[in-house]
């Protein structure tokens, strides 16, 4: 059996206990934890080369670990020259392990590799406790070869936890040391 990560490690043992007295609650379930991680990658380009969105897709298997899922348009708008059904992006879900782990990364790795990087948003959570942030960039990543990609391409990264509102999820995330503006 492969090692525990270091962050579920972490959560089990130190920040579970002081989120549960910070909080007042009586039940250990009531705790807030991390659900899981969904990354996007949007290809606007995609509609024209198809070779994009198969960038793209090898792009998140580096970072994610796992499998992506191909985004299709849901309707056609004539505009964007977008048809129903044409390859517009990827997007993986992460959950138990794949997601404690990639969620070390990103605190540890990827988010102080961003140029001119002050701390991340405190204010991008939805209002139940979950975090959307975007990337501009996918070379932060360590997995990604600067040499081998054709173009930059960002990412949106939700962080689902089951917190009942903001204060509490601030307070998961701040837990895990996520680099928030002060």
């Amino acid at each position: 059996m492969s090692e525990m990560p270091r962050l579920k490690k972490f959560y089990q043992d130190e920040l579970h206990a002081r989120l549960k007295s910070d909080f007042g609650f009586a039940n250990d379930l009531q705790v807030p934890r991390l659900e899981k991680i969904v990354i996007n990658m949007g290809v606007g380009a995609g509609t024209d080369d198809r070779k994009k969105v198969d960038a793209a897709y090898s792009d998140l298997v580096k970072i994610a670990g796992q499998k992506p899922v191909i985004t299709k348009a849901k309707r056609s708008v004539a505009v964007f020259k977008l048809r129903e059904g044409m390859q517009i992006g990827c997007k993986v879900t992460l959950r138990r392990d794949r997601m404690f782990e990639f969620l070390d990364r990103l605190i540890t790795v990827a988010l102080p590799r961003v140029r001119d990087f002050r701390g991340v948003s405190p204010k991008s959570f939805d209002g139940r406790g979950n975090y959307a942030m975007g990337l501009t960039e996918q070379i932060i990543f360590p997995e990604i070869n600067y040499d081998e990609i054709d173009e930059v391409r960002g990412m949106n990264v939700v962080i689902c936890t089951t917190a009942a509102d903001d204060d509490q999820g601030r307070a998961l995330l701040a837990g895990f040391n996520m680099p928030f503006q002060s």
